[in-house]
Formats: structure tokens, C-alpha cells, sequence
């Protein structure tokens, strides 16, 4: 009973150091899948934007990492750093 009561404390303090490695992608906003909703949450993406990577994706495929987002008119490197730690693709 002692062992069991144990086990269970251990496996529930394991959980709770290990929920955030499990969200942190959670979080984030897969442009290969977001709406327009999803997308016009990201800073400097407005409707015209958020349409615009939606195009890309359909026309070219899945983006394959993040930085691809740049691929997209109107698009650049600043705003790709302002959302870097928002955005993935998985």
C-alpha cells in the first residue's frame, strides 16, 4: 500500500515537471493548419496576410520550417522575428 502511495506521488510530481515540454507546442500557431482567425493573432498579420499564407500552403505545400514563412509576399525577416516563438509547423 506504502509502495503504491509512493509510485503515485512520484509519477504525479513527474507530470507536473514534464507538462510544459508537452504544451510548449501547444501554444503555438501551426501556420501550416490555422485559419485565418488563427493566423491574424500572429503580430503584423492582418486578414490580407493571414490570406495570403493560406494561399502559399495550398499552392505550395506544408511549409517545412518556420522561417519559410518569408516565402510569403509581404512577409519579411522582422516580422518573422517578431512571431518566431509563436509559429510552427509540426
Amino acid at each position: 500500500m506504502k509502495v503504491l502511495l509512493v509510485m503515485s506521488i512520484v509519477a504525479a510530481f513527474i507530470m507536473v515537471l514534464s507538462g510544459p515540454a508537452f504544451t510548449a507546442d501547444a501554444n503555438k500557431i501551426n501556420i501550416n493548419k490555422a485559419s485565418l482567425e488563427e493566423l491574424i493573432q500572429l503580430k503584423r498579420i492582418g486578414p490580407k496576410y493571414a490570406e495570403r499564407i493560406i494561399e502559399y500552403r495550398e499552392k505550395n505545400g506544408p511549409f517545412k520550417v518556420p522561417e519559410d514563412i518569408v516565402k510569403v509576399k509581404g512577409i519579411g525577416p522582422k516580422t518573422f522575428q517578431l512571431n518566431k516563438d509563436m509559429i510552427t509547423v509540426k
